[in-house]
């Protein structure tokens, strides 16, 4: 099949839109962060319903007020966030396939729930790999953000897109009302009284507005005599607890090391439901 270059032109977005594929995987003896998707899941569902290998990169949107156009035929997919999404001014739906005609422009509304919203193309978009990775970092690609303006290539057959299935593949968006996360200890979890280990089970915790790709810091603060630890390994989803009681969660674009205790690790598949919360909704942590 012919697969001629195309490009896609960003008209508008917010900060903290970026491109996205598998990330920078077994680079942290390097101090490089893994720089994956924050929602894992919905990131594999947009690329196996465009039928691509998993590793393509798709646009990880993380603001309303989103816009592109398309300057060739492509076939995009959606998933993540349940959003306010119109194709050429018409009202489409924030999940599944959806074909793109020459010059279309796509256009992001209001998250309606979730914070973060995928998007796929067909064969990926063609940012430059950098380290093994397409994904955008601070101080590895050329830039930390998509920004108005950018020309993002991917590639076209220039025929119209078919969508060759009776039937549409429904996106599940129960996860983005879950408020509990589950956890495990983590290596400093047990230097905690165990009134602090209950007490710490049973909060409910606010997500703040100090929330980005590298981690989410939560309102309240929690009490605790844990000094700072000498430097060791942090992961996606560790939990760490600061000098002056506030708890950091860690998400994809963390340091790869840290000098705070880690008293939580989240579970792999929560993370995503951490990730997709905004500012002042609320979470609680299962052991």
């Amino acid at each position: 099949m012919i697969k001629d270059p195309a490009s896609a032109s960003i008209l508008k977005t917010g900060p903290g839109s970026k491109i996205r594929d598998l990330g920078r995987n077994g680079m942290a003896e390097y101090g490089i962060a893994q720089a994956g998707p924050l929602d894992h899941l919905a990131y594999l569902w947009v690329n196996h319903l465009l039928r691509n290998h998993q590793d393509d990169a798709v646009l990880e949107i993380t603001q309303p007020g989103f816009s592109i156009r398309f300057d060739a035929p492509t076939l995009i997919c959606l998933a993540g966030a349940k959003a306010q999404v119109f194709l050429n001014g018409k009202e489409a739906g924030s999940s599944g396939l959806i074909p793109i005609f020459e010059g279309s422009k796509l256009e992001i509304g209001n998250f309606e729930s979730g914070s973060i919203l995928y998007l796929g193309i067909k064969w990926g978009f063609r940012s430059p790999s950098l380290l093994g990775s397409r994904s955008y970092f601070t101080g590895i690609s050329d830039q930390d953000f998509i920004k108005k303006g950018d020309y993002i290539p991917y590639f076209t057959n220039h025929e119209t897109p078919i969508i060759q299935t009776s039937s549409q593949a429904n996106w599940d968006y129960q996860y983005l009302s879950e408020s509990t996360i589950r956890v495990y200890a983590g290596p400093e979890f047990y230097q905690l009284s165990e009134s602090e280990k209950e007490e710490i089970m049973g909060l409910e915790f606010t997500i703040s507005t100090l929330k980005n790709s590298m981690a989410i810091q939560l309102e309240e603060s929690f009490p605790n005599q844990l000094s700072e630890i000498y430097t060791t390994p942090v992961y996606p989803g560790t939990v760490q607890l600061t000098p002056g009681g506030k708890l950091i969660c860690l998400l994809s674009d963390a340091q790869v090391t840290g000098g705070y205790p880690r008293i939580l690790q989240i579970h792999e598949d929560d993370i995503r439901i951490l990730a997709q919360k905004k500012p002042n909704q609320k979470i609680r942590f299962l052991i």
